[in-house]
């Protein structure tokens, strides 16, 4: 086998990007106006329309309405309507009732989540679909929907009740804490204006009583075509077609009122003095802070705002490098921080630090913050930072460019969106990757370093902390503002000193391995090498996207062989590992070593796995096979200084899991279905005492040691004239151990402990709230016998994706109790064993009315319990089997999809040193089952995979607010009877928290959807 490195088509492709040629243009030339690539025009009526031909994904268009009315133009009695309207469109129009709409494009394969996209925020409210057009007549009803939502919407009182329980349960669901903290922020940030008065959510009190007069008057009022357009995306053998059928659903439409009413310009005010919060939140998931500063919306129109956008996005990138590496120092001031800009509402940008720290630390990290700034103010980046950033930033547009022709629909329908609502330049990846490779080079460290007076406390500042219990005060924090304001005016802040970085992430490459044996699978289209040291792998070449070559290696044998002492000590081998550093160099240093390389490489230690996965550029494959190979030659020692850090956001999470609510659900659901052992049992403060450093690290050094024990997939565009000598190197050059390491069977491994309750099983979970919240969980024992497995796999599948479609249809649809609902499936307890049954478990999740609850359980338990008797009907088959398909057709596309499709093959029961044989046996289940799928073999599966009937064995855990004793005594004397069941038991437990979310950009409240 010739093993030399040729030209190679990949090579070739980018070597066309690194000869493209460097562009002649002054500062003032003027960028596109219209969008580059895309047939835009307008329509008689005022409709903009955009519309472009994509391969990606095949056979699929990504469709949108984008309409310019928010919340900001609602009256007070109005709060709330703008989101009401989009609820209403997909519910019912002129042509379709009862949320017709839905059941349309789940029957033709797009699923409701995922199709029914639309938002709702300040400034604009977007309908978004992504629908096969496969069929010529599934693209013209697909617009023909968007325009119903343009024009034809039915408001009426019946409609608006039906929906309503659906929007108060999303407005409940946004009252947790990192709900309460972000609408506590905007409103700070955009005091004064009427943004801050003008959330998208809406007051609940309007969200009760408002009419359907009111909300009809909304839209008839502000829905006209000249503030809207349509995208269009897709898979088209043309675009005129396209722009054809956009005439004949749009063309005959008119704006709802006349005379046309002006969409206003609402102001924000500014102010040269900082705004200061001290936000106390008990259930915060921790201690937080937040930097904000308001800039003007600039537009971008010549090639000199490009320009400024680049320094622009260097200056974060590199401030964000500045910040990780601060917090890996000694003590460091906070866990995590970083920086970003973005527009927030149409007149506004803003500059927005963000940062988690350890309780009592707030103010500490804000002063480092505001230091680091000031810092760059007086000092600058240093020519070295720049040249990193700038290696970033060119890596990006490289491999943007060398996919061109690659890009996802989705992603060029939200270009032409932006092009609509901020008259963002559209000006093509061709030209993009011309300017970026012409302007970078000569962008200087002062022009970078310039931004940072955005970030002045005079500058439209708003300085907020987040703390579970009130630690700091207003005045610390203005005390600390003039503390860094004089260190700055004295020029008392240092430079910046960084830390030497080596130049080769492998000193001393290793001798190559070499191929013991290949075999051809031409079933997967797959090649297997079997090397020298006993590594499997296995390559898979694909032609998804030009720059991607993604990979993960396993090996049998994890937590679960480990005794119960151990357990606590080696579960945090990974992170106490991965905070020093498992590829041999500390991780700040390692990310300048990759700067203007993409590559990267993560572990995971599992119950009865452990796992490598990475992903690169071909051209940086010999990057990311280099830090494989570190990562197995590397003997992490575990350093106090790194492990206190690790301790210390151990126990800062552990202590906000205790005050989130959500966790005492979370845990009782796990003990209640799994049971207590220590496998499942949630880590304690007290636990972490227990830890051993030195054994977690020696654990973790096991784990990834022995190179014989690991089966490794790689799937991308990957040339073996070029890739086979990189994968001899450094996987095939990984020394195997004189003695094997954690060499496990994997029909011998040590299964979890876990156990279905026999019994009817109903508890309640209470716990503080500042807001009363409700979470539902429906839980059923499953079993699927060893015989049919390939077939009960498949079958569990399609029964929980009809299970989530009939219980949305009743609980919203019908009763409009809940805003969603999500069935999912947990097999992941079972030992990957070629024998025995699987056991695991089916539940219904979702939010709603406290009140209510109870109710909601048992009419999703008669839901079900009438599909064991009765089956679906042919329509529900139908749709879940073309739902099922279209998923299928997109995967096949997705490199993602063969990574998992072949590591799947090696890991089913039916693996037994043949993956052709194994993809067979698992292509021949899905096969057979979707031949037999009727309503018949439905019904029956729902009997033999469930408890049948369903109400014999079953456990709900419902977490409700806590309330005092005394009010749950009256609450039990005088309730009537025939009102809603209140469980017997009060119960209270632990478990996963709520992530603090900070970033206020993507602020979520403005991104309603339905």
């Amino acid at each position: 086998m010739d093993l030399l490195p040729t030209e190679t088509p990949s090579l070739s492709r980018r070597q066309g990007f690194r000869s493209l040629k460097l562009v002649n243009i002054s500062m003032d030339e003027p960028l596109a106006e219209e969008p580059v690539g895309v047939d835009y025009g307008i329509l008689e009526n005022g409709l903009s329309y955009y519309v472009r031909r994509n391969p990606k994904p095949r056979m699929r268009a990504a469709l949108a309405l984008a309409v310019k009315v928010g919340s900001v133009l609602e009256e007070e009695d109005e709060r709330g309507v703008a989101h009401i309207v989009e609820h209403l469109a997909f519910s019912a129009t002129k042509k379709y009732t009862n949320h017709d709409i839905v059941k349309f494009l789940e029957s033709i394969g797009a699923e409701f989540g995922a199709c029914q996209n639309a938002l709702t925020s300040s400034d604009e409210t977007i309908y978004e679909l992504l629908v096969p057009v496969d069929k010529p007549y599934l693209l013209s009803k697909a617009i023909s929907v968007l325009a119903e939502f343009s024009s034809e919407v039915r408001v009426s009182s019946v409609d608006l009740e039906k929906e309503r329980g659906a929007v108060l349960e999303e407005y409940r669901g946004g009252r947790n804490a990192a709900g309460r903290m972000q609408d506590a922020h905007w409103v700070l940030m955009f005091e004064g204006s009427k943004y801050a008065e003008r959330l998208p959510i809406g007051s609940e009190k309007v969200i009760r009583t408002v009419t359907s007069q009111t909300v009809k008057k909304f839209y008839e009022k502000w829905y006209h075509l000249c503030n809207m357009a349509i995208v269009a995306v897709g898979d088209f053998a043309d675009t005129e077609s396209v722009v054809e059928l956009i005439r004949t659903h749009f063309g005959k439409k008119a704006s709802l009122s006349q005379p046309l009413a002006h969409i206003p310009e609402f102001c924000v005010p500014t102010h040269s003095e900082p705004r200061f919060s001290c936000f106390v939140e008990s259930e915060a998931a921790g201690s937080a802070v937040m930097i904000s500063c308001k800039i003007p919306m600039d537009e971008m129109r010549t090639v000199k705002h490009y320009r400024e956008s680049l320094a622009e996005a260097m200056f974060h990138c590199a401030l964000n490098q500045r910040f990780f590496k601060i917090s890996r120092r000694k003590d460091p001031p906070f866990f995590s921080c970083s920086s970003a800009a973005d527009v927030l509402v149409r007149p506004v940008k803003a500059y927005i630090m963000t940062s988690s720290c350890r309780e009592r630390g707030t103010i500490e990290a804000v002063e480092s913050m505001l230091v680091e700034v000031a810092r760059i103010r007086l000092h600058g980046f240093l020519a070295r930072e720049i040249s990193i950033v700038r290696s970033l930033m060119m890596s990006e547009i490289e491999s943007a460019y060398l996919e061109r022709d690659q890009m996802q629909s989705t992603s060029l329908r939200e270009e032409c969106l932006q092009h609509f609502l901020r008259r963002e330049p559209v000006i093509g990846i061709e030209y993009e990757a011309q300017l970026q490779k012409t302007i970078l080079p000569y962008v200087s460290s002062e022009e970078v370093s310039r931004f940072a007076m955005n970030f002045c406390t005079s500058c439209n500042c708003v300085i907020k902390i987040i703390e579970p219990q009130e630690r700091a005060t207003i005045e610390d924090l203005k005390a600390v503002v003039s503390k860094v304001n004089a260190l700055e005016n004295e020029r008392g802040i240092s430079p910046w000193d960084d830390e030497h970085v080596p130049e080769n992430v492998v000193l001393d490459k290793p001798n190559p391995g070499s191929i013991i044996e290949e075999s051809v699978f031409p079933g997967v289209c797959a090649t297997e090498l079997m090397l020298s040291n006993g590594m499997r792998v296995c390559y898979k070449s694909t032609d998804f996207l030009d720059d991607q070559i993604i990979f993960t290696g396993f090996a049998y044998g994890g937590l679960s062989e480990l005794s119960e002492d151990e357990y606590i000590s080696c579960s945090m081998g990974s992170t106490i590992s991965g905070e020093i550093g498992v590829f041999g160099y500390k991780p700040s240093v390692i990310m300048d070593m990759l700067a203007g390389k993409r590559a990267e490489v993560s572990t995971k230690v599992g119950a009865y796995m452990r796992t490598f996965s990475g992903d690169c550029s071909p051209s940086d494959l010999e990057t990311a096979m280099q830090l494989v190979y570190q990562l197995f030659t590397t003997n992490v020692e575990p350093r106090d200084d790194e492990v206190k850090i690790v301790m210390q956001m151990a126990e800062e999470a552990i202590r906000a899991q205790e005050r989130d609510p959500y966790t005492a659900f979370a845990n009782r659901v796990r003990e209640l279905n799994y049971g207590n052992s220590y496998f499942f049992r949630p880590i304690r403060i007290g636990d972490l005492k227990k830890v051993d450093p030195i054994r977690a690290c020696e654990f973790f050094n096991m784990c990834f040691r022995d190179p014989s024990t690991f089966t490794v997939v790689i799937v991308g565009n990957i040339d073996p004239n070029v890739s086979l000598p990189l994968i001899l190197q450094y996987l095939g050059g990984i020394q195997k151990p004189s003695e094997p390491v954690l060499h496990f069977s994997r029909d011998d491994l040590k299964g979890l402990p876990f156990r279905f309750p026999e019994t009817i099983i109903r508890e309640v979970v209470r716990s503080p709230m500042v807001e009363a919240q409700c979470s539902v969980q429906l839980a059923f024992p499953v079993v699927l016998k060893n015989a049919p497995m390939m077939e009960e796999i498949h079958f569990i599948g399609f029964l929980s994706k009809l299970l989530e479609t009939k219980i949305m249809q009743v609980l919203r649809f019908k009763h409009g109790q809940i805003y969603s609902v999500g069935v999912s499936v947990f097999l992941g307890g079972n030992k990957p064993s070629r024998t025995g049954d699987v056991r695991g478990d089916i539940s219904v999740n979702f939010s709603c009315d406290p009140c209510i609850s109870s109710r909601l359980v048992d009419l999703a338990l008669e839901e079900i319990s009438y599909l064991q008797e009765h089956g679906p009907v042919v329509e529900d088959v139908a749709t879940i089997l073309e739902i099922e398909q279209r998923a299928h057709e997109n995967g096949l596309q997705e490199n993602f999809y063969w990574l998992d499709r072949i590591l799947r093959g090696y890991q089913s029961r039916a693996y037994f040193g043949d993956l052709n044989g194994s993809f067979e046996i698992q292509d021949e289940g899905r096969t057979k089952v979707r031949k037999c799928l009727t309503p018949t073999t439905m019904r029956s599966a729902l009997q033999r995979l469930l408890p049948f009937p369903c109400k014999k064995q079953y456990t709900v855990v419902i977490l409700m607010p806590q309330v005092s004793r005394l009010k749950l005594l009256k609450s039990s004397l005088f309730s009537n009877s025939s009102s809603f069941s209140r469980d017997a038991k009060i119960l209270a437990g632990a478990a996963g928290a709520v992530l603090l979310v900070v970033s206020l950009w993507r602020h979520c409240r403005s991104t309603l959807s339905s």
